[in-house]
Order: structure tokens, then sequence, then C-alpha cells
């Protein structure tokens, strides 16, 4: 109870003993047997109560004898029946249990009704008491009913009009009745004498007995429209349940949205009216999705223009539905305008500030807040506090100030309070195993795999299968679009772990005779993207060549555990399948839990459902690869071809440009190569050019380029123009030429070597390359003559050796 509820009690109770002083300060009877009858009377009547409706409280005859004794008696008397016969009211057959502090007030209340009416009937103007009754009757119910009405709208948080028209308004006949009775026994009193007025008495039990049928019958009527309202309210939220299924939300949504939104309107003075509205619009809000193309609203990323054009319909599209509902209630204007901003730059009016209806405004601000604190298909929550923060920046432009400035204070208390709300039947009978049916009309479909769907929520299920299906469809879609292994593979790990949870994930490609980890993502994945695994061995490996899936097997047996220094003996759990493709097994997609026998039936049945489409994709964008790499690398040696060698001279003089920098271009063309095909054959020939190209790959720099240009030419590309430098990798280049070969080959081949410099010699790759090629020749032509005279040299001194 508030502080502000204890004072006004304590005030009532004050006021109400200060009445009962005054009373008995003047004490005086005219009449003893009359007091003590008509005593015992009302003490008889007080038990002939009935219950107030829509509140805890009574009323009965009573206030009748207290009528009598303010036209009949002395003040004292009458507040002895009146505060004699309140107590028995509230102690005779209580419904709950008596609390002290309540009878007090209620004789305290009582006590001063009784004067306020005595007091006016007091008044010397004998020639209009009847009337003076009237008004004493009327000061008695308003003196009595007011003070109840005001404790109960501070205590209850209850509108103090509202309580007053539905509480005691109705009984405002009864005390204009009342008056005119207690009139007509004063009258029978002075007439005849007091004790025939007696004879009367049993008349009060019929009007007992007649208005308590009439308040039963009213209070069965509300009952009747109580279980009506929370009939309507319960298909609301069953209907938002479906609505928030499409959208991939929770049950929690809708109670931390539904108890937000009522308790600030509590504190915002809505009426009850304006807060039911905000209460069916808190869950029927978003109904105008179902107009809206699933694949916008389940869209993981940021909407497109043209998507959030779509997306902008649902608030008329809903408040159109709802109005064919027909509400009592102010629902559709909330509805149309819960994405209004405060600054006239929401939709789909473009209202702003105070033309935005509260509620509207008010579910503005809850439901972002409970947005951003929550998952969503595009984004993971943030904290709550964080989120409130997020809130409180868009006060004043998005959201209403002083909805902000409430929903800051009490966030917290209402988040508790939201938790504590109970969920209420959210959950179907699924896991009942039911004997009868021995199979449907058309028979089973065999498959490894199959199983029923898993899960007990019901909201979770509808999500889950359409979210199950439009992900699968995502799939194929980008499966269909990708000839990139790398892209392919990662949109496979993508897609998957919105399906099917894991920690760590494995594509294995056939390659001799072997498994290889083609993609790697997740945990251990340092140790999973080193395994080679051989066929037949370990889990993945028995996948890939038995054709058949595990589910829940143990990562441990992987082949390569037990040697490697790593271990992810904390992957408990593993779901592997093999990918056939057209002609073969093309790999295996293994999947990795922390938990043990973490992976379910329905895990496998999606891996199944998507293995045939993940394996020609696959299969696809590996032949792409290869004839991909087949266009820019020579199939002899490895190297890159003449193709990528421009390609990869044009982006290194591009560089060169942007930085200022220098590049070199080395022409290598070896020299005595015909004689080597001519004497040992092509095969030989070409396992001389393959040893010259792996060791030029392995002598030159990570940032140097080697390539072949056909036949026996090769190009280096050099960063930098240091003399010094390119002489000894001139040098260097030539004795890897006279060392290709082993045995008879040893020797018999060097190497004519040209070199120029980007930009002094050429400014494209054309001009680079054939400048170099130029002083390639030249230098080859030195290299004969030189030999040449060796030659002549060599003769001459056998023919002198001979003269001699």
């Amino acid at each position: 109870m508030s502080l502000k509820a204890r004072l006004y009690i304590a005030l009532i109770i004050a006021v109400g003993f200060a009445s009962v002083i005054e009373a008995f300060a003047g004490w005086h009877s005219d009449d003893l047997p009359r007091f003590f009858c008509y005593l015992v009377v009302a003490a008889v009547a007080s038990g002939l109560k009935v219950n107030l409706p829509s509140i805890k409280g009574t009323m009965s005859v009573n206030f009748l004898f207290i009528l009598i004794g303010v036209s009949e008696m002395s003040l004292g008397e009458t507040m002895v029946i009146g505060c004699l016969g309140t107590l028995i009211q509230c102690v005779w057959k209580p419904k709950k249990r008596v609390q002290l502090v309540r009878v007090v007030f209620s004789i305290a209340n009582t006590a001063m009704a009784i004067v306020g009416a005595y007091s006016l009937y007091g008044t010397p103007v004998a020639q209009i008491k009847p009337v003076l009754l009237l008004l004493a009757s009327l000061v008695f119910f308003f003196l009595k009913a007011a003070p109840i009405a005001a404790v109960i709208s501070v205590t209850e948080d209850k509108r103090l009009a509202q309580i007053w028209r539905d509480c005691y308004f109705w009984s405002f006949p009864l005390y204009v009745a009342g008056a005119s009775i207690a009139w007509v026994l004063s009258l029978v009193s002075r007439e005849i004498h007091w004790q025939g007025s007696i004879i009367l008495v049993p008349i009060l039990f019929f009007i007992h007995r007649s208005y308590r049928l009439y308040l039963g019958r009213l209070d069965d009527e509300r009952k009747h429209v109580e279980e009506v309202a929370n009939l309507h309210l319960r298909t609301i939220e069953a209907l938002a349940l479906a609505i928030e299924a499409k959208d991939h939300a929770t049950h929690e949504h809708l109670r931390r949205v539904r108890t937000y939104v009522e308790e600030i309107g509590k504190e915002m003075k809505l009426s009850d009216l304006e807060r039911d509205a905000l209460r069916a619009a808190a869950l029927l809000h978003d109904i105008g999705k179902l107009a809206v193309p699933e694949h916008i609203i389940s869209k993981p990323g940021r909407m497109t223009p043209e998507e959030f054009e779509k997306m902008k319909i649902h608030p008329i599209v809903g408040a159109e539905i709802l109005e064919c509902v027909g509400f009592p209630y102010p629902v559709v204007p909330i509805v149309k305008a819960h994405h209004e901003k405060w600054d006239g730059s929401g939709y789909p009016l473009g209202l702003a500030g105070e033309e935005i209806p509260m509620g509207a405004r008010i579910l503005a601000a809850v439901d972002c807040l409970d947005a951003l604190a929550s998952d969503r298909q595009y984004r993971r929550a943030v904290p709550l506090d964080e989120a409130m923060a997020q809130v409180e920046l868009l006060a004043g432009r998005s959201f209403d100030p002083r909805v902000v400035a409430v929903l800051k204070r009490r966030y917290r208390e209402l988040e508790q309070l939201a938790q504590s709300q109970p969920l209420g039947k959210s959950r179907l009978s699924k896991d009942l195993k039911i004997g009868a049916g021995v199979a449907p009309a058309a028979g089973f479909e065999v498959s490894e795999g199959q199983s029923a769907a898993g899960g007990n929520d019901f909201l979770s299920s509808i999500a889950a299968a359409r979210q199950e299906v439009h992900l699968l469809f995502e799939l194929t879609r980008d499966l269909g679009s990708s000839l990139s292994v790398d892209e392919t593979l990662s949109v496979v790990a993508a897609r998957l772990k919105r399906m099917i949870p894991y920690d760590a994930i494995v594509v294995y490609v056939v390659r001799d005779g072997r498994l290889v980890p083609e993609y790697v993502n997740g945990e251990d994945f340092r140790l999973l993207s080193s395994l080679e695994i051989p066929l037949g061995e370990g889990l993945s490996g028995w996948v890939a060549d038995n054709r058949k899936p595990i589910l829940n097997g143990n990562p441990s047996v992987e082949s390569g555990y037990l040697n490697s220094p790593a271990k992810f003996s904390h992957l408990r759990s593993a779901l592997a399948v093999p990918l056939e493709g057209l002609h073969g097994t093309v790999g295996v997609l293994t999947l990795y839990r922390l938990e043990k026998d973490a992976f379910t039936k329905d895990s496998l049945r999606i891996l199944l459902a998507i293995s045939a489409k993940v394996s020609l994709s696959i299969e696809n964008a590996l032949k792409f690869r290869q004839a991909e790499d087949s266009a820019t690398t020579d199939y002899l040696t490895g190297l890159p071809n003449a193709r990528s060698l421009y390609l990869r001279l044009d982006e290194e003089m591009a560089r060169c440009r942007r930085t200022g920098t220098m590049v070199t271009v080395l022409v290598c063309d070896l020299n005595g190569f015909k004689d080597v095909n001519d004497r040992y054959g092509h095969l030989e020939g070409n396992r001389v050019l393959r040893d010259v190209g792996e060791a030029l790959r392995q002598h030159c720099r990570e940032y140097d380029y080697v390539a072949r240009m056909g036949g026996d030419e090769f190009v280096v590309l050099l960063s930098g123009n240091d003399r010094a430098v390119i002489e000894e990798r001139i040098e260097e280049l030539n004795r890897i030429a006279w060392q290709a070969g082993t045995g008879d080959l040893h020797g018999l081949v060097t190497m004519s070597i040209g070199a120029a410099t980007f930009p002094q010699d050429g400014t494209d790759a054309v001009q680079l390359l054939a400048e170099a090629d130029r002083r390639m020749y030249k230098n080859k032509q030195a290299q004969r003559l030189e030999r040449a005279i060796i030659i002549a040299a060599s003769a001459e001194a056998s023919t002198m050796a001979t003269i001699q």
C-alpha cells in the first residue's frame, strides 16, 4: 500500500472517530425501549447484505434504520445503531479474512456520514422535513460511498470516476427509496405509536431478497461479459502467436510488450477503454505483415528500398483487417500509427507529435526496446540496458519524450514483471507414442535419416517449418548462382548455421584417395585444417568410403587425431553425410558440436535434404576452378602461363604508377634445349623444363613472379630496379639452368637473360617484354660468339700442338 493511501485512510479514521466523540458527548435518549428495539432490528438487518459488483464490498438495509434515527432519534442513538450495524456487516459471514483496518475504516466512514446527514436534517425548517430527509439520505449516500471509492482508487490504481460509476451510482435509487420508507415509518410512529412501525419490518426482508436477486443477475451478466472478454483476448493472443510465428518471434515477445504497454498506459493515465485498446494493439499491431512476402520479413540482412516500400504497407493492411472486427475500443488508430515518429518522419501517414495517438506512441517505444533486446534473424540481441540507452537517444525524434522518460524510469521493474507473468499453455502433446495406425493410406517413404519433426513448442514448430523452407530456398538459389568453391562453401556454412547449430564445420573433398579439408570454420580450425584422412579411415573417411551418414559420431576417431600435437577432445559429437556427385563421391560434409549427442534426427534430415544440391555445386565449382586454373596455368610446369603473365604485369605496372616504384622484367631462354630434345627425346626435355620451372619458383622471393611464356622461355618479375640485385639474380638464374637435369644432361643447358625496367624501358606490357626479349637475344648472340671464340681457340691450340 502506498504512503498516499495510508495517509488518506488515517485521515478518514481520524475524522470518523471525531464524529463518534461528538455524538457521544451529547448523548441522550427520549425513549429507551424504542432505541433498543430499533437497535436489535437494525443489528438483524445488518446481516441482510448483498455483495457489491466489481469490488470487494457489501451493502445492507441497515442504512434504512440510520435514516429513521436521523428523523426520530438523537445523534448519539443514531450513531450507536449505525456503528453497530456496520461492525456486524463487516464480521458477519465474511468472504475473506477480516482485516482490522478495514473494519475501523468502515465504522469511521459510517460515523462521518451519519454526522453529515444528521446536521443537514437538523436544519430548523419544519415545513420541508420530507425534502430534508431526502437530501439527508443523499448526503449520507455520498459521504458513505465517496471515501470508499477514493480509497479503492488510490490502493488499486483505478480511476475514481469509473469506480463511482460502476460500483455505486447504481445504488443511488435505493437510498431515495430508503428515504421515502423512513419518512412513512416516521409518520406511522407519530400517528399510531412507534411499535406500529415494527409491522413494516418484514417488508425489509422482501426488499433485500428482491435486490439480492437483481444484483445476482447483474453479477452473472458481468461474469458472462468477463468470460466473453477473456475468450476474446485469448483468441486475439492465439492469432497474435500465429502472426509472430511468421515473423520468427516468440511468445516472450508478446508477453513483454503487453506487460510494458499496460503498465505505462496506467502511468500515462489512459482510460480503461484506451488501455484495453492498447492491450489488443500490442498483440495485433503486426497482423498486416500477413500481406508482406515471407522473404522480406525473414531477410537476414538489410532491406532494399523496394522491399522497404512493401514492408510499409503493413500498418495500413493491419488497420483494414481490424476494422472488420469492430472492436469496442480504438484499436485501429493505434495499429495504423504504431510506426509513426515524433518528428513526422515515420509511416504510413507522416504524423508528428500530438497527432499520433498516445497508445501508438507507447507501443512504438516499447516495441523498439523489445526488438533491440531480442534476437532477430538479421542481428543478435543487445543487453537490455544498452537497448534502453538506444531508445533514449531517439527521444524527441522517433518517440514521445514523456513515454521514453516513463520507460527509462521503470524498464527494469517492468522486465521483472514481464518475466514473472505466466506464459499460458503454449505446448502441444507431441511426445505421445500412438499405437494404433500401421501406415498412412499412401504408405511410407523409404529413406535413411527419415525422422519426425522435433520440438514441443507449437510456436517454434510453426516458425521452424517456415524458416526451414525459406532457408532451403535461399540455399538452393545461392548455390545455383556461384561457381567459386570458397563462395559456395561459405554460403553453405552460413545457411546451415541457421538451420543446424554447430561449433565447427569441415567440407572434405576427395583427392588422390584421401579426404582433404577444402573449407574449415569454427572450433579447432588449425587441427581440422591439417587433417588428411585416407578413405575408409576415421569418421569422415568411413562416411566417404561407405556412402552412408553418421549421426552423433565420436570426433576423436578422425584419422590424424592421435598423432596431432593439438587435441579436440572438447568436440564431443559429429554429424557427417557423403557428398555424391555425378561420377561418385565428391567429399564429405561434417559438422561438429561441443556437447555429446547434440545432433537430432531432424539435423540429419535437413543435411540429407541439401547434400545432393551441395554435392553438385561443389563438383561444378571444382571443375570450374580446374578449368580456370588450366586457362591461366602452364600444364607442364604448373607455373602461370603467358595470359596470366600479361594480367600480372599490367597489375604491377598499375601499382608502380600509384606508388612511384619500379618493376624489372627478366626474359629467360634456355640455350641447348633443342639438342636435349634431339639427343634424348621430348620426355627428357619436358623433365628439364619442369626442373627449371620448379627451381625458379623455389629460388625466387615470395613477392616475385615466375611464369612460362612458352617453349623454353621463362619470365621473372622482380620488384625494384637495384642493379646489383638484378645482376645477382641473373647469375643465380644461370646457375639454375646449368644445374638442370641429371646424369648426361647435367651442364648441357644454359640460359640467356634479358632485363627491362618499367617505366624507363617501356610504358606497357608489350613494350617492356619486347625490350627484354631484344636484350635476351643480344645476350644469346654474345654467348654464341663467346662460345665460337672459345671453340676456335681450342681448335687452334690443338692444331699447334699437332704441328709441334
